[in-house]
């Protein structure tokens, strides 16, 4: 779903009676759960844009989930029979459909893991979560940028905790596993990854340690999130010896769980704005610790002298992510496998992606698979079976698969 584009009050909050706001939303939402299809240009054009002329952007957030957690957005109806073997990649010791995937941040909670594979995606990543229920930071703290096609948030790790989110995957095994899984997504081709954070005044070791311990049974992948701007003190953790010693520790812990499908393999996620020196410090840690691979980049506080939004939205404080991150995550992650290319670490690849073409890109810079959020709130579920298709028509061109073009750059 689409969420996003002023950080004022709705037009529709001020002119329209709130009662005549809710009935429209409602048959929004109706219409969606009746036109099925996530490819049909009625939701990126008609239902998003009324999502978001009546909502500011965490209503606007909120209702997506809602919807989601529901049943009551569309599906990529051919997800499951297409599965082009172009885009397939082999990840982790297993086989991922394609190289799309979303990004933590929209399904904090782990309420629309269902609806998020079924709008296409072979990789959905929720969180971040904290050991401990926490607000966040005070509102407002979500502003749309549309001009630029850019959020930015300063959420603040607002999270249910670790114990809500372990029911919600319960819950969700309970109604959906059956004896052939052979993964969380319960999916054949795909993959569910845990974002883990740590409270605001947690421990900045222990905090992590509690994650693995408790969603790592339930995970296919472990993110270890140490780049969110929004939490005091959390981007120090990219220090060189901060990292090493937190990732060996995680990696340590990970060793210990018990998961029916093995062991999760894990990750870390950096932020873009890294001087090389530091990325190559990441770097080092990553290799040391042992851990899996490196997802570049988190959201960014450098404002693009090239914005077009207004004063007022630009100078909001927190990380900007959509389009104009692109530039800032290619570069890191460009330096990042410069450092890494005598390792086994996976890189992943994230910001800014919009498209097939964007896609492309991270693939040649040596992403093996790449994660988008912003991009799938302003243009709706229809958004992975695009990229995905605008993906497969690049690598026609190039004549290659998706494995092929893996760092060619």
């Amino acid at each position: 779903m689409s969420f996003f584009k002023s950080a004022k009050r709705p037009l529709a909050a001020s002119v329209l009676p709130r009662g005549v706001m809710w009935v429209g939303l409602g048959a929004c939402a109706y219409a969606l759960a009746t036109s099925r299809d996530a490819r049909a240009g009625i939701h990126e054009y008609i239902y998003c844009p009324i999502i978001r002329l009546a909502t500011d952007a965490e209503q606007g957030h909120k209702l997506g989930i809602t919807l989601m957690k529901y049943g009551l957005t569309p599906k990529l109806l051919d997800d499951a029979t297409y599965t082009p073997d172009e885009l397939k990649v082999s990840v982790f010791g297993k086989k991922l459909n394609s190289p799309i995937g979303l990004a933590a941040g929209l399904d904090k909670d782990g309420e629309a893991i269902e609806s998020l594979f079924d709008s296409g995606f072979s990789y959905v990543e929720i969180g971040s979560i904290t050991p401990e229920p926490q607000p966040g930071n005070p509102t407002p703290r979500f502003f749309r940028l549309p001009k630029d096609d850019a959020v930015i948030n300063r959420y603040g790790f607002n999270s249910s905790g670790h114990f809500n989110v372990l029911a919600n995957l319960k819950l969700r095994l309970a109604a959906c596993s059956d004896d052939n899984s052979t993964n969380f997504a319960l999916r054949d081709g795909k993959l569910l990854g845990i974002n883990l954070g740590k409270n605001k005044f947690g421990d900045e070791v222990e905090d992590y340690v509690k994650g693995v311990q408790r969603l790592g049974p339930y995970a296919d992948v472990l993110v270890v999130n140490v780049s969110s701007p929004n939490t005091p003190g959390l981007r120090d953790l990219q220090s060189e010896s901060k990292l090493t010693n937190l990732l060996t520790t995680v990696v340590k812990e990970r060793d210990l769980v018990k998961n029916p499908y093995g062991k999760p393999p894990v990750l870390v996620k950096i932020a873009p704005d890294l001087t090389e020196p530091e990325i190559e410090s990441i770097a080092s840690s990553a290799k040391q610790s042992g851990i899996d691979g490196v997802i570049v980049s988190n959201t960014t506080i450098q404002r693009p002298a090239n914005l077009r939004s207004s004063p007022d939205l630009i100078s909001q404080t927190g990380g900007l992510s959509g389009a104009p991150v692109k530039p800032f995550a290619l570069q890191a992650l460009r330096t990042l496998r410069k450092h890494t290319k005598d390792s086994n670490l996976v890189l992943i690849g994230c910001g800014g992606i919009s498209s097939g073409k964007d896609a492309l890109e991270f693939g040649k810079a040596g992403a093996t698979f790449v994660q988008f959020y912003t991009a799938f709130a302003y243009k709706g579920p229809g958004l992975p079976g695009k990229i995905r298709d605008e993906l497969l028509a690049e690598l026609s061109k190039e004549g290659k698969t998706w494995e092929q073009i893996i760092g060619t750059e």
